[in-house]
């Protein structure tokens, strides 16, 4: 399918401005969110992005009126007349994406019960789905595995607990959240993710009347309410991808103005950007990213959980590091399979050696368990032209900033993945100068 193919002339600086709105890693949850009100709610700063269309059709589906609002990117929420949907539909709908367990919850409490298909999502390590049954169940539901999905029932109403999280996951944070607003009394969960997109729902949540405090030692309380209304929120902007776009200005020796990027949520980017040679500046409606010129710095990076280095800043930044001088480490913590993008690179001319051992000093899960979760870039190296074929969101938009910063010409297959996280982005190439065309 040509459709999915996008041909990139490398060798030329990305140079201009783009724009970031609201994070892939909020909006949907925040529309999920929705559906717990008696009241419609206005979701402003909203991406065009596949995750968003596919949360809209599942609400859809469930008797949820979304429209546009009056300014761009603005959703209209109203979950007046919230009703069971029929598993083909929502099947069909949520095929490729892992956001409907965040219906679970809000789904036991508007209507008793809840069905839940099998999963989708990227490739890159496990994201064990069986956590989320396992806390719905603590706060009393009852789960049946059928033939084509789960079938969650809520025989009353669902009670508040007290819950550890073996690893601070964002989903299962989010699970707690979007569960507990609603339960009977208090929810205690303990070492919870504490990402920017999560303090971000919980305003979401706040606003529609939940009560929940933020400790520092990663403990959220939540008090059940009885009831909830609507909000009007404006989403905070992806900085995920404002890091995308920053890394591949420095990868092509360009500068890129990234306009709704926040440096707040950017603090430990920044600083690592920083350390690698890249120049930014940050004024009141943005951040500019840039190769001041010279050669460019080798260092160890490991990611973490907020507030550490986050794992989907990592691929974008290694292909930068491939352009710097001497040798560069890497340790993933995040994602035992997220280093796997780096063959493509080595095909193009990189130098990127993979390791099972932890090269850092950041303890992780994967140490004895035969992942190849390190990495050893030595560079710069000078990268060709290939043919590359996108194996998940953060690693496809990291081949295509390979293929702009190689000489020659790539095609890329697969780019269809990036327009879940990546909101217009074949414009945005475009109006960075970017020489790239369909086939």
């Amino acid at each position: 399918m040509t459709d999915d193919v996008l041909l990139v002339h490398g060798g030329t600086p990305i140079e201009g401005e783009i724009r970031v709105r609201g994070a892939k890693n909020l909006v949907p949850k925040a529309m999920v969110a929705a559906l717990l009100g008696s009241a419609p709610s206005r979701l402003r700063n909203v991406p065009e992005i596949r995750d968003v269309r596919v949360v809209r059709g599942l609400l859809q589906l469930h008797g949820v009126t979304v429209r546009s609002g009056e300014e761009p990117g603005e959703l209209v929420l109203d979950p007046s007349h919230v009703e069971s949907a029929n598993v083909a539909d929502i099947d069909a709908h949520a095929g490729s994406s892992r956001i409907p367990i965040l219906f679970c919850g809000p789904l036991l409490h508007r209507l008793g019960h809840a069905f839940i298909p099998g999963l989708g999502g990227c490739d890159i390590g496990g994201r064990p789905v069986d956590f989320h049954f396992d806390v719905l169940r603590q706060f009393g539901a009852t789960i049946e595995k059928r033939a084509d999905g789960q079938y969650l029932e809520a025989p009353q109403r669902l009670r508040g607990c007290k819950i550890r999280l073996p690893y601070p996951s964002v989903g299962s944070t989010e699970q707690v959240l979007l569960t507990a607003v609603l339960a009977e009394g208090v929810t205690e969960l303990t070492n919870a993710a504490v990402e920017p997109e999560i303090e971000d729902l919980i305003c979401v949540l706040q606003k529609m009347g939940a009560i929940i405090s933020l400790d520092t030692d990663r403990t959220i309380r939540i008090t059940g309410v009885d009831q909830l209304g609507g909000y009007t929120h404006r989403a905070l902007p992806d900085r995920l991808e404002a890091a995308s776009w920053a890394s591949a200005a420095l990868a092509t020796k360009g500068s890129v103005y990234v306009r709704g990027a926040s440096q707040r949520e950017m603090l430990t980017f920044l600083n690592v950007y920083r350390k690698v040679g890249g120049a930014f500046e940050v004024d009141e409606q943005g951040i500019r990213f840039w190769h001041p010129g010279g050669p460019l710095n080798a260092i160890a990076l490991e990611t973490d959980v907020h507030p550490g280095f986050q794992t989907d800043w990592q691929q974008p930044l290694v292909v930068a590091l491939t352009q710097a001088s001497g040798l560069s480490i890497v340790h993933e913590t995040v994602y035992e399979s997220r280093l796997g993008f780096t063959s493509a690179l080595n095909q193009m001319g990189a130098h990127i050696q993979l390791y099972r051992e932890c090269l850092g000093g950041t303890p992780c899960r994967f140490g004895q368990r035969n992942f190849l979760h390190s990495a050893v870039v030595s560079g710069p190296t000078t990268l060709q032209g290939g043919d590359l074929v996108i194996p998940d969101l953060r690693g496809g938009f990291s081949y295509l900033i390979a293929a702009l910063a190689a000489q020659g010409t790539s095609r890329v297959h697969g780019i269809e993945l990036i327009n879940r996280g990546y909101e217009n982005f074949l414009d945005k190439l475009h109006e960075l100068g970017a020489k790239v065309e369909r086939p």
